[in-house]
């Protein structure tokens, strides 16, 4: 695979994309005193698997930001050649963690994949479909959803009366009819580097928390007359984040499955069919 996806109208014009990687977090829930993303998940911290399918796609530059035990975390992720990173301290949300690498980014003037690094599961033949649906949609900014059973603490996507997003709504903001909501955020972004760094220079201090939430660009951009586009995950389990140590334990059992279906003939067939998302104009609540 490579990281120059085929253009909307799918001539010989390519992109190249930038990838940030988000992993300042300390992760509370986890009750540990190890960062998060340093768990470890078939063997391996689990923020090694997000940066592999970001090099499997050929994403450079890949820009990780850190924060807590940030030297931990660059030595777990010192195994790939031209990764930089970037600290964020203090440490005040994640919209502040993404402006944290717009300095790397200074010469670069293609498509940027944002996604967290607490999320193992994720697939290389997912992203790609939806960078793929962000090139043909020549869309501003794009989100990657997915519907759960149980939605907790995830931020709700609120959509408009056509079926556009209007706005995430995170769990401690959102009332009892927006809980109610099935379809979640999953962290996973797709932005033009100009736009997305004119949305973050936008974003305001939530005053109930006092960080600077990456969830108000979608807000921002449908305000601005620029609705973010919707691409959805099939597989919900592909793109959670891990956050308590019984969400790490079942990953570690969904990473197992997978490791012994990639080891079985025929089993790629069933691995891309499994990962596969789609892109949604409407979306039901």
């Amino acid at each position: 695979m490579t990281g120059k996806i085929t253009s909307p109208r799918g001539n010989s014009s390519r992109e190249q994309w930038a990838g940030i990687v988000l992993a300042a977090g300390k992760g509370t829930r986890m009750k540990s005193s190890r960062a998060k993303v340093l768990h470890r998940l078939g063997g391996l911290p689990m923020i090694e698997y997000p940066v592999q399918a970001l090099v499997k796609l050929g994403v450079n530059p890949i820009v990780a930001v850190v924060g807590h035990q940030a030297e931990a975390v660059r030595a777990a992720l010192s195994g790939f050649p031209g990764l930089r990173t970037v600290r964020q301290s203090p440490q005040l949300g994640t919209a502040h963690a993404v402006g944290k690498a717009k300095p790397i980014l200074a010469g670069f003037r293609g498509p940027v994949l944002i996604l967290c690094g607490d999320v193992p599961l994720i697939q290389a033949p997912l992203l790609s479909r939806f960078m793929g649906s962000h090139l043909r949609r020549r869309a501003g900014l794009s989100v990657l959803t997915t519907r759960v059973p149980d939605p907790m603490n995830y931020g709700r996507i609120l959509r408009d009366r056509t079926g556009r997003i209007a706005r995430i709504v995170e769990a401690l903001d959102a009332d009892a009819k927006t809980r109610e909501i099935r379809e979640i955020n999953t962290g996973i972004y797709a932005a033009d580097r100009g736009f997305l760094f004119t949305l973050l220079s936008a974003v305001k201090k939530n005053p109930k928390k006092g960080e600077y939430y990456l969830t108000d660009i979608v807000g921002l951009a449908a305000g601005w007359g620029r609705p973010a586009s919707a691409f959805r995950a099939g597989d919900h389990r592909a793109v959670l984040g891990i956050n308590t140590r019984e969400e790490l334990r079942e990953a570690e059992k969904i990473k197992q499955n997978q490791m012994s279906r990639k080891s079985k003939p025929g089993s790629a067939r069933r691995i891309k069919t499994q990962a596969a998302g789609r892109p949604i104009g409407t979306g039901k609540k």
